[in-house]
């Protein structure tokens, strides 16, 4: 097995974990819990891939996706953009 870190395998959310996160809150009208961000992850398809066909997806796509492993912290950071505070 090759030591590239493109041989390594990783797990790949369908459709984008940030996507199903950005949906849930738009349709709550209020943030999401930890509790509840934490509970969409663990309920969410997802399918591993190499890393440099997951990298590739993710730049056709146009935008990263949420790492399971930190979805909270990047949640958090990701809704700033996704909803604005109105000044």
């Amino acid at each position: 097995m090759s030591n590239d870190k493109d041989d390594r395998v990783c797990l790949v959310f369908i459709p984008p974990l940030v996507t199903l996160l950005y949906r849930a809150e738009s349709t709550l009208g209020q943030p999401l819990t930890e509790a509840q961000v934490l509970a969409i992850r663990d309920n969410a398809a997802c399918i591993t891939m190499p890393f440099s066909v997951a990298l590739k997806t993710e730049q056709e796509r146009g935008y990263p996706d949420i790492v399971a492993e930190q979805c909270w912290e990047e949640w958090r950071a990701a809704r700033e953009q996704l909803f604005p505070r109105e000044l």
